[in-house]
């Protein structure tokens, strides 16, 4: 399973918008984006022409960071979102929301994306009773996921994570860990920061 461990906070300088990859750091003061507002690299501080192209491919890049994934993975999601019925753009965000690790994530379980998948793979979670380990597995409404045994994890992820509202098409029980797929997401409660028509544009040239 292919997963990018070198550093991130580069990612959110280049994007220049924070895209919460670093958990709680994002929210301090020591958020990379906060003590250095400009691109990573020798020219970060130069002017760039914007062009078409490079608005269509810095959109497709931010969303593929937030979401934690390689080209190839990203290119698939696209590809299955572009044969469905209905508005490609959504369906392709309504594809990364429910992935198991961003469900994870979007309930306060993992501080980061990243962490969440870690939680993932570590087989911390049921899936309708049964174990998934599997970051990419994607959830539908009626799915039902549980934290299996008690862990001091999710405790202080709970805890670091209150700025972030469970979404409405989840339904969440603290107590228990668990939570339930009410619906697929609308628009609006996905990620605000990404232009998805910008990305359809960039694989329909």
């Amino acid at each position: 399973m292919a997963n990018y461990s070198g550093p991130v906070c580069r990612f959110c300088r280049r994007e220049g918008a924070k895209l919460y990859l670093k958990g709680e750091r994002c929210y301090t003061p020591k958020c990379a984006i906060e003590r250095k507002p400009y691109p990573p690299g020798q020219h970060g501080r130069g002017r760039i022409r914007d062009s078409e192209y490079l608005l269509q491919l810095r959109e497709k890049q931010k969303a593929k960071r937030i979401y934690g994934l390689l080209e190839k993975q990203f290119r698939n999601y696209f590809n299955r979102a572009s044969t469905e019925p209905g508005v490609t753009g959504l369906n392709l965000l309504r594809h990364l929301e429910l992935r198991l690790d961003n469900v994870v994530y979007r309930l306060g379980l993992g501080s980061s994306r990243k962490q969440a998948r870690q939680l993932v793979t570590h087989r911390h979670f049921e899936i309708n009773g049964k174990t998934v380990n599997v970051p990419s597995y994607q959830l539908k409404p009626g799915d039902e996921v549980k934290v299996k045994p008690a862990n001091g994890v999710f405790d202080l992820a709970l805890e670091a994570s209150k700025v972030r509202p469970v979404p409405s098409w989840l339904s969440f029980n603290a107590d228990e860990k668990s939570a339930k797929i009410l619906a697929r997401p609308d628009r609006h409660e996905m990620e605000s920061g990404v232009e998805e028509q910008l990305i359809v544009e960039f694989y329909s040239r």
